[in-house]
């Protein structure tokens, strides 16, 4: 689930700024592909590739991940009211 998380997030981030997965790609040193995996939560991106991500996407690592913590929150509060 967390894969899937922040391969959403990244690709939301990515749409909000106007940049291609080729765009992303090139400003983290990284093939098209790579993104695109992360993006569909197929690949999970280390520490360090989503500190470049956050780099290319231009945001802080710390928001990055706030948006990613609220996003599982709120994942798991919606399975708790089923």
């Amino acid at each position: 689930m967390l894969k899937q998380i922040i391969g959403k997030t990244v690709k939301a981030i990515r749409i909000k700024h106007g940049l291609s997965q080729e765009d992303l790609a090139h400003e983290c040193g990284v093939d098209r592909s790579y993104i695109s995996m992360i993006e569909v939560g197929r690949n999970e991106p280390s520490v360090t590739k989503i500190f470049d991500l956050c780099k290319g996407l231009k945001i802080k690592p710390s928001d990055f991940f706030k948006l990613v913590e609220s996003e599982h929150a709120k994942i798991q509060k919606d399975g708790e009211d089923k």
